[in-house]
């Protein structure tokens, strides 16, 4: 099956070092691929290569059999690239709901015009964008909390709202980065469960996470980073078991295969 992401041999330095050299990464449909790394692995600048936070100066990123690392971040999204950052804020003063549909800009198409002059293919989209943000808390288990102000919201809720928001736009490929950073125990096992019913209904996902035990649970393939190079590429239980992979998170010395 054509991948539906295809990042190959991507490279991006800062001042003359390297954070990622010669990167590979291929996500296929419906898969759930992850990438981790120690701190300083370079998994963050990848992140943003991808999304179009930062433009890289080799190698090419494809999507859906098309190049994009040359197009900014909005034109990504409005090809259904959406991304969750990691320390992404909830807007302030704004409900649960009215946080989501920002997340619709994706796909929105009245100017600013018409949304001044309240023109009616504006009121028809304002709807259309409401309804698609209703039915994305209910993906994300929060319609019940539709009304109520975001940042009264628990973290673990408020990360759930952010992935809604990215859901609103009906992204082909969602990119998570460290969503379960910060969370406590009850909220983290409450992300994975949502992780994994959105790869159930079918939806792409990458995601950058530093923690081997909560990526390794769900993901369907995992790419590891260090020092900016890609060291392992295999299944979960290959990653953990990979003599590589354990020095680069232990600091252990490398057994010869």
């Amino acid at each position: 099956m054509a991948a539906l992401l295809s990042v190959t041999g991507v490279s991006r330095s800062f001042g003359g070092v390297f954070a990622v050299r010669e990167v590979s990464v291929e996500v296929a449909p419906g898969e759930l691929h992850g990438v981790i790394g120690p701190n300083g692995a370079g998994k963050s600048t990848l992140f943003k290569l991808i999304g179009g936070q930062l433009r890289a100066q080799g190698g090419t990123i494809t999507y859906a059999g098309r190049r994009i690392d040359r197009l900014p971040p909005h034109r990504r999204a409005r090809l259904g690239i959406a991304v969750v950052f990691q320390g992404a804020s909830i807007f302030r003063g704004m409900t649960a709901l009215e946080n989501v549909m920002v997340g619709a800009h994706a796909i929105t198409r009245s100017g600013f015009g018409s949304g001044v002059l309240r023109l009616p293919r504006h009121r028809r989209e304002e709807r259309d964008i409401r309804h698609r943000a209703g039915k994305a808390l209910e993906r994300v288990g929060l319609a019940d909390w539709a009304g109520r102000p975001a940042e009264a919201l628990p973290l673990g809720q408020q990360r759930a709202v952010q992935v809604a928001r990215a859901l609103c736009g009906e992204p082909r490929l969602l990119l998570l980065d460290e969503p379960a950073a910060g969370l406590r125990a009850a909220e983290r096992e409450a992300l994975a469960q949502l992780i994994e019913e959105l790869r159930a209904g079918g939806l792409t996902m990458l995601k950058i996470e530093h923690d081997v035990a909560f990526v390794t649970r769900l993901a369907d393939r995992v790419t590891v980073l260090d020092l900016g190079r890609v060291i392992a590429e295999g299944t979960p239980a290959e990653i953990r078991a990979d003599p590589e992979v354990i020095a680069a998170y232990l600091g252990q010395e490398v057994v010869p295969r």
